[in-house]
């Protein structure tokens, strides 16, 4: 059993920053890539940043320069500082990893169940 467990949401006024956390746990033998991804209300869930193994990023432009996505390899967790918080940046945002477990040869998605991110104008 593989679990992501998402951390550091809440309710933030504009110009504030949150960090977000996620830590995969189970029988994991290796993570690939991992990501945060967000959903707002009415709207398909998007890539927000994500981070490879040996920690290359990439970023919607909607949140480049404003926030950073960086990884823990030795801990299994990502992490997602924003800054700079708009309120249309009000989503659940939902960690992601492409992780092998220890019974198989092959990589899965693995989904976290969601942080609720609120920013106030």
């Amino acid at each position: 059993q593989v679990q992501l467990v998402e951390s550091g949401g809440g309710l933030v006024q504009a110009g504030g920053s949150l960090r977000l956390s996620c830590a995969a746990s189970g029988s994991i033998r290796s993570i690939n890539a991992m990501a945060w991804y967000r959903q707002a209300p009415g709207k398909q869930r998007e890539l927000v940043a994500a981070i490879t193994t040996g920690g290359n990023t990439n970023y919607a432009d909607s949140v480049k320069g404003r926030f950073t996505i960086s990884r823990d390899n030795a801990k299994n967790t990502v992490y997602l500082q924003m800054n700079s918080l708009k309120p249309e940046d009000t989503a659940v945002y939902y960690c992601y990893a492409d992780l092998r477990v220890y019974y198989s040869d092959y990589s899965y998605a693995y989904w976290g169940p969601g942080t609720q991110v609120t920013v106030s104008s």
